[in-house]
């Protein structure tokens, strides 16, 4: 076996150019020589209190300082990091931390409450990682490794069940972060990163913090995303770099107006959902900047296509597949075999490669029924065309079947999306005695637009096919979000099927 370990990705730069500024939360400025001196004093005070190597510790703590201290400071003591979305309830963030078998919990101060009651819950001991920085002499290197070990449990968002713990490896989140870094669209070490996806996310850890450390980059930290508050820090410290999810660019479009001067932007990346086309031009023509939209999932580290330079881009795609990885496209029916379909063929995305993870904690059933001979099934829906350009049309969940026709949400959402009064729209099937499935549309408004429901239904009648077009539209003041500002579509049907 190799030793290897994800703590690389800060003691490398700590190594290499340790006066250079690492992290800016607000006023704090933390170089990556301070970084890792502070890692490893976690690290020391941890293992001053039993944590062993191969534990689990749970991290609760939102996008600052202290977070990347813990989170380094537990790779570095040789334990596993089981990162906890911070809009839990106690009992949520209970069942995390149960079912993943943390023996303690590091926490920020602002969630201290939810923390002892987790602990409470749990057994689990609970640190402040405040209280644990200075309390131990820094350990002097940190415990090696071994490639294939585990180095992160990420839990799934639970869209299908309850949340299942991904288990990522050291390997996994090295070489997607490498990846992300010089495969993508090339970072650099000048590279200023604005840091607003939430790093407890797989999307924010790894290609956002795991990329900006591989090249020793800047990464600036915004506690809770505000979109106006953060295209002023952007213009402040001059990013060049912003990544985040569709809704947190539809938020930052909102906020430009009255805003004096725009950041200067090298480029932009949207993943976690597909960005509908007309928002993805919008981005482009009013920051002056290329929008990379890629694909992923907690269980591929995540990162598996993006739009690439080298390739070229294309809108409404994912782009290829990056280095070192395949994403092929195969027949959702045939569950014992993966065989790609010919260009242009509508099936599962399947992918395999160094991002792909060890599996289900604990769950040796559920892994079986997503890995074939080496590939991850994702039930998500897509083509991949003669070019290698790979088309997300949708989760397989989320298919609408109406009288027997296909119906692909996103589809429908591209459209309602062109409309000039939409700010942001979910599309959903909803039950109907007489189709089996109605297509419903959710759509926020833009503020001071003067619309009804039946325009929208007009306006989409007008550009889709008969069995397409939404007979149901619900205006609603804004959708239902996840931690990682996902829109919910499962809470959007429990809502709007009755």
């Amino acid at each position: 076996m190799t030793a290897l370990s994800l703590v690389s990705l800060l003691a490398e730069p700590a190594r290499r150019r340790p006066d250079h500024v690492a992290l800016v939360e607000g006023h704090t400025r933390v170089t990556y020589a301070e970084l890792w001196h502070d890692a490893r004093g976690v690290a020391a005070a941890l293992a001053d209190r039993g944590v062993r190597p191969g534990d689990r510790v749970a991290l609760l703590a939102p996008n600052v300082v202290g977070f990347v201290r813990a989170y380094f400071g537990i790779l570095a003591a040789g334990a596993v990091v089981v990162p906890v979305p911070t809009l839990l309830t106690e009992r949520e963030a209970a069942h995390l931390v149960r079912d993943s078998g943390a023996a303690a919990v590091v926490y920020h101060a602002a969630l201290a409450a939810t923390a002892a009651g987790v602990a409470r819950a749990t057994g689990a001991e609970a640190y402040d990682v405040d209280e644990l920085d200075g309390a131990s002499e820094p350990l002097p290197t940190f415990i090696t490794r071994q490639a294939e070990d585990l180095a992160v449990v990420f839990y799934t968002s639970g869209t299908t069940g309850a949340p299942k713990g991904a288990m990522l490896t050291h390997l996994n989140l090295v070489m997607n972060a490498t990846t992300n870094a010089f495969d993508g669209n090339g970072l650099s070490p000048d590279d200023v990163v604005m840091g607003v996806l939430p790093l407890f996310h797989i999307f924010g850890q790894s290609a956002v913090m795991g990329a900006t450390f591989r090249v020793g980059g800047t990464l600036i930290l915004q506690p809770r995303f505000d979109a106006a508050a953060a295209l002023e820090i952007m213009v402040r410290e001059r990013v060049t770099r912003f990544l985040g999810v569709p809704t947190m660019f539809i938020q930052l479009l909102r906020a430009v107006d009255g805003t004096a001067e725009l950041p200067r932007l090298r480029s932009c990346t949207s993943g976690g959902a597909a960005m509908p086309v007309a928002v993805l031009e919008e981005v482009e023509k009013v920051f002056d900047t290329p929008v990379y939209e890629g694909y992923g999932l907690s269980e591929t580290s995540p990162t598996s296509a993006l739009n690439q330079q080298i390739f070229g881009t294309r809108p409404g795609t994912v782009g290829h597949a990056i280095w070192g990885v395949e994403v092929e496209i195969t027949d959702p029916t045939d569950l014992d075999r993966v065989e790609p379909l010919p260009p242009g063929e509508l099936g599962e995305i399947v992918v395999r490669g160094h991002n792909v993870f060890a599996g289900y904690l604990d769950r040796p059933d559920a892994t079986a029924e997503v890995m074939v001979d080496g590939w991850f099934r994702t039930g998500d829906i897509g083509t991949k065309d003669r070019e290698g350009f790979v088309t997300v049309v949708d989760r397989s969940k989320d298919l609408i079947i109406r009288s027997g026709y296909n119906v692909y949400p996103r589809e429908v959402e591209e459209v309602l999306a062109r409309h000039p009064s939409v700010d942001q729209v979910a599309v959903i099937g909803v039950p109907d005695p007489e189709r089996g499935e109605e297509v419903c549309a959710a759509i926020v408004p833009k503020p001071g637009s003067d619309v009804d429901s039946d325009q929208f239904v007009a306006w989409a009648r007008e550009h889709l096919a008969h069995h397409k077009y939404p007979r149901v539209v619900h205006l609603l003041p804004e959708l239902p979000m996840g931690p990682s500002q996902k829109i919910l579509k499962r809470e959007l049907r429990a809502r709007l099927a009755h």
